[in-house]
């Protein structure tokens, strides 16, 4: 196998992931795809940097080694934060990309100059987020929560034995952490753009907008993901050619480490993939 023929990697610690997957897919429509999701060590934003930064490294080499990956997407905000400047001095061959919160484009398009942001505990924290929100003090006023549970609220409505009560806890967290930011709307000093820290929350951006009101611009990573993926498959002559895109399903391995229902629940409700296409890891 060519080396553009070789798939691209794409890990979270859930699920959140998918929603860069969903992104790529639409960028990279011809290209090959494994995802894994974490979930035996879910919830990463609530876990220390030493947990996180040694799960993406494990994770980064079972990828290389088992499926042989020609670049790697951290779909993942916390371990982007706590681990990824490491992972490129380790891996200095393999593009990698990581997500961060969408703060650039946000400043970017506010009108009233004030932006929620919306991230786990461990993005909040870590040095690589307070060094991009101080680069845009003079740009726009932000106002940051860190949304302890809420990714894992999100992840536990895949399993249909949590389904119900973990929706409800979506809910009341969505509440509570849009209430304690403040006023939203187009008003002077009020909150008009929302970005989403987490890949996780952009499966609960209905019920945000609903919240928010239809006037607040929800804000998310995976199109620029995916746009940096593309230019540095393509400035590695890495892109795959020569066949025509085909339905995700044929593209795809989804593999976790944990619930296999609840990968295959969610697969089913955001990517409309059956749980043929879900598997087990191997131990990692």
């Amino acid at each position: 196998m060519s080396a553009a023929q070789r798939p691209i990697g794409v890990f979270d610690s859930g699920i959140g992931g998918l929603s860069v997957l969903q992104a790529l897919n639409r960028a990279l429509p011809q290209e090959h795809f494994v995802y894994l999701a974490d979930n035996a060590h879910a919830p990463y934003g609530e876990k220390s940097d030493l947990h996180v930064q040694q799960r993406t490294y494990a994770i980064a080499q079972h990828l290389i080694r088992q499926h042989g990956i020609k670049a790697l997407v951290v779909a993942c905000n916390t371990a982007t934060a706590a681990a990824i400047h490491e992972l490129r001095q380790q891996h200095p061959l393999l593009p990698v990309v990581g997500v961060e919160p969408a703060l650039k484009p946000a400043a970017q398009i506010t009108r009233t100059g004030h932006v929620g942001v919306m991230a786990t505990r461990g993005t909040v924290q870590s040095a690589k987020f307070a060094r991009l929100l101080g680069s845009l003090q003079d740009q726009a006023r932000f106002e940051v929560c860190a949304c302890n549970g809420l990714a894992l609220a999100i992840e536990q409505t895949t399993l249909p034995s949590l389904e119900e009560s973990a929706s409800a806890e979506v809910s009341r967290l969505l509440r509570t952490y849009t209430s304690a930011m403040g006023r939203f709307g187009q008003g002077e000093g009020e909150i008009d753009t929302l970005v989403l820290g987490c890949t996780h929350y952009v499966f609960a951006q209905e019920a945000l907008q609903q919240l928010v009101g239809n006037g607040v611009r929800l804000v998310s990573t995976g199109e620029p993901v995916a746009r940096q993926t593309q230019r540095l498959l393509e400035s590695a002559h890495l892109l795959r050619h020569g066949t025509a895109p085909q339905h995700l399903g044929s593209r795809v391995q989804l593999l976790t480490t944990g619930h296999l229902g609840g990968l295959q629940a969610a697969a089913q409700r955001w990517l409309q993939l059956g749980a043929r296409h879900c598997r087990q890891a191997d131990p990692i």
